[in-house]
């Protein structure tokens, strides 16, 4: 079964907001799953694991950091592969 999930990372208070954008996108694409960008948010399509470690990775690692955020993750069901 496969897992898509669609994020959107909006960065508040920042004078950057495109960099911490690319940084969560390289991360991202680091990992074993498929990624399509959009112009407002990002798909991404694997195992049930693996996308619920990114989202939480990118929670856990973008609040260490002290950052302000709108997190937005919208799950679709699982399908077949």
């Amino acid at each position: 079964m496969t897992t898509i999930a669609q994020l959107t990372f909006i960065p508040l208070y920042t004078d950057h907001p495109r960099e911490t954008v690319e940084d969560i996108l390289e991360f991202v694409a680091q990992e074993d799953v498929e990624v399509e960008i959009g112009y407002l948010s990002t798909t991404i399509k694997g195992d049930k694991e693996t996308i619920f470690s990114i989202i939480r990775e990118v929670y856990e690692t973008m609040s260490l950091q002290g950052e302000q955020f709108r997190f937005h993750v919208e799950l679709l069901s699982p399908i077949s592969a």
